[in-house]
């Protein structure tokens, strides 16, 4: 299977996910350091915390939306609204108006747009995958996001000083082009079915507690928080630690130039190796590990990426933390296709957008434990949290083994032939 025999959905969701998420990385925390500049760091907090409740209920309302109304007119809508703000934002920060209050607005409503469209999209690669192929896909759209994440955080922190409205008028214009590839060539994928959807608050509510009453389901969302806890811990206790622990140290010495760091430079450098791993490595270990069981490959992965955190909890000593990033990134990019295919192998066709969106929780899950394991780590040592980052690595791995039984029990009463009448 390569990239061409795909659905060409496939093909230009994963271009157009690639521009949208440059956008939002180059962007997002841009806009932030914005406010921060015009409020202060305490009320752009307070500002910020009120974009994300607003792009999380949004993200709840485009799973209902598009299982009512199908995919594809709700990524087109999300596109748009996220096209006009991005060109209203660039006016409201240009030499003919600025305007501190409509920048916050218009953040939120950006931030809306894109996150209504968000389930349709995602539901939209499972409605057109299969299962044989589903593996590809993800881990094309893996290497995507992670090329859009280097490339973003680079354009952004680059262009910011003396560029910002330059950065936001090209990012309406690529928006408006995106928008454009979607109404002109996106097809609507979204499953047949009886009778006319329920529509309103009263189903959307009642679509939800069908997906919350889903014990599968919570299974695999508990899991990708605990994954998620674990690799948030970089931005959060690991940073932290890093940033009052490690010692200054050197590096490298190259023509007798010594390349010393300190704990916050090493912590750049962490997520520069793994960031540039995953882009190098991912599409070659897919190739590498195609004849590795899914099973060792999801297992080993979780385990292999566990173990590189629990040496980042611990360790001070430079050169052993870049060995642990290359080791936790091929966990990483060996387990993330197979766990994001089991997804799509497990929710009901007829909700996958409301699926998704929940789903999508996990980070938000995973950002509350970051943050709330700052505070531990004041009491706890650091060998404590590196063992707390082991406990939910073997919880995460007992709990996708409960998954993949569940699928093949699935699979193996769908070859069973039914009996005649």
């Amino acid at each position: 299977m390569t990239l061409r025999s795909l659905h060409p959905n496939i093909r230009l969701r994963i271009a157009v996910g690639f521009v949208q998420r440059l956008l939002s990385i180059m962007l997002m925390p841009l806009l932030v350091i914005h406010l921060a500049t015009l409020y202060g760091p305490v009320v752009a907090g307070i500002l910020t915390l009120c974009v994300a409740a607003a792009g999380i209920a949004a993200n709840f309302l485009g799973g209902h939306f598009a299982d009512v109304h199908g995919r594809r007119p709700v990524m087109v809508i999300g596109e748009l609204g996220a096209t006009c703000t991005f060109g209203l934002l660039a006016l409201a920060n240009s030499p003919w108006w600025t305007s501190g209050s409509a920048t916050f607005v218009l953040f939120l409503l950006n931030t809306c747009c894109s996150q209504l469209a968000t389930p349709a999209a995602d539901a939209m690669m499972v409605d057109v995958s299969t299962p044989e192929n589903r593996p590809l896909v993800y881990t094309i759209n893996y290497w995507s996001i992670n090329l859009a994440f280097t490339a973003g955080a680079l354009l952004g922190g680059f262009l910011y000083d003396g560029h910002f409205l330059q950065l936001l008028t090209a990012a309406a214009a690529l928006c408006l082009l995106t928008t454009a590839v979607m109404w002109r060539w996106i097809s609507e994928t979204a499953p047949r079915t009886t009778g006319a959807p329920a529509t309103g608050a009263g189903a959307m509510l009642r679509g939800y507690l069908v997906v919350a009453r889903d014990r599968v389901f919570l299974r695999q969302l508990i899991a990708a928080a605990l994954i998620a806890a674990v690799e948030m811990q970089i931005g959060y206790y690991i940073a932290v630690r890093l940033a009052h622990e490690f010692p200054r140290q050197t590096l490298l010495v190259v023509g007798g130039r010594r390349l010393d760091v300190d704990g916050v430079a090493v912590l750049g450098v962490l997520r520069a190796v793994n960031a540039a791993l995953v882009v190098a490595l991912i599409l070659a270990v897919k190739t590498l590990l195609a004849r590795v069981p899914e099973r060792v490959r999801l297992y080993g992965g979780i385990a292999v990426f566990t173990a590189g955190y629990m040496v980042w909890a611990v360790s001070n000593v430079g050169w052993v933390l870049i060995a642990a990033a290359v080791v936790l990134t091929f966990g990483e990019v060996a387990s993330v296709p197979v766990r994001q295919a089991l997804l799509a192998d497990l929710i009901s066709p007829q909700a996958r957008t409301k699926y998704m969106a929940a789903y999508a929780l996990n980070a938000r899950i995973g950002l509350l434990v970051a943050a709330l394991c700052v505070s531990l780590g004041a009491f706890v040592p650091a060998l404590g949290m590196s063992l707390l980052y082991a406990t939910a690595g073997c919880a995460a791995i007992l709990l996708y083994r409960s998954l993949l039984d569940v699928r093949d029990g699935r699979a193996a009463d769908e070859k069973v032939p039914a009996p005649a009448a």
